[in-house]
């Protein structure tokens, strides 16, 4: 049985989720606030947390980064209908899906069933994307160079799985300026995206001036690979 996590402070809200996945065979347990929701989640193993944005106690994009930061744990938002904002901040940072207020009992366990597969299906395939000294492993979202893992910020990494995931494309900067925004919510424009790649090619190339893993299409953009 999949134990689910609720943060969600309406009462009415929250026991209508736990009717319909409890209905489909889930352990639903609830938290009203950001305090109660950490240690409910100290204490036991959660499989899917439901997190809504807007919370009376805390802040759900902060809840979210706890709680990434334990355990790499799927995570779907509960946003108000038209709070498009929340909908692509959430998202942005790595949320796996998104269900606006009001939604329908059957629409919700369906989401919820398939993050939980994929989260499954990924528990068993390590798939790492290789391009000489350096691998990208993709179920953990982590950089290597020479088997060390490497420290980047939140939107290297993005930029480091955009292009890996796209091994042996070229990837122009309009299709990675329109993926990557930094963790405000601000539009990231060309010439900090110059920045960005600079800093990872510091960090994962042998020689900087020479770049061997991202390599430069004039005119265009970036690619990773042959």
């Amino acid at each position: 049985m999949e134990n689910i996590l609720v943060v969600e402070d309406n009462s009415i809200i929250s026991n209508s989720i736990r009717y319909f996945l409890e209905s489909d065979g889930k352990k639903v347990i609830i938290a009203e606030d950001e305090i109660d929701a950490k240690l409910k989640f100290d204490k036991i193993d959660f499989n899917l947390i439901i997190l809504d944005i807007c919370l009376p106690i805390g802040n759900g994009i902060e809840l979210f980064k706890y709680f990434k930061k334990i355990k790499d744990v799927p995570i779907i938002f509960l946003t108000a209908l038209g709070d498009e904002n929340d909908i692509v901040n959430g998202l942005d940072i790595g949320a796996d899906d998104y269900i606006t207020k009001p939604f329908r009992g059957r629409e919700l366990v369906s989401r919820v069933n398939n993050i939980l597969r994929r989260y499954n299906k990924k528990k068993n395939i390590d798939e790492v994307i290789r391009v000489n000294n350096v691998e990208y492993n993709v179920n953990k979202n982590i950089l290597y160079k020479d088997g060390k893992e490497l420290n980047l910020t939140a939107l290297e990494t993005k930029i480091i799985s955009m292009l890996f995931l796209n091994k042996g494309s070229i990837l122009t900067r309009e299709q990675i300026l329109e993926k990557i925004w930094d963790i405000a919510g601000n539009f990231v424009n060309d010439n900090t995206l110059t920045v960005y790649i600079k800093r990872i090619r510091e960090k994962i190339e042998d020689d900087v001036a020479n770049p061997k893993i991202i390599k430069t299409v004039r005119g265009i953009g970036y690619k990773i690979g042959d």
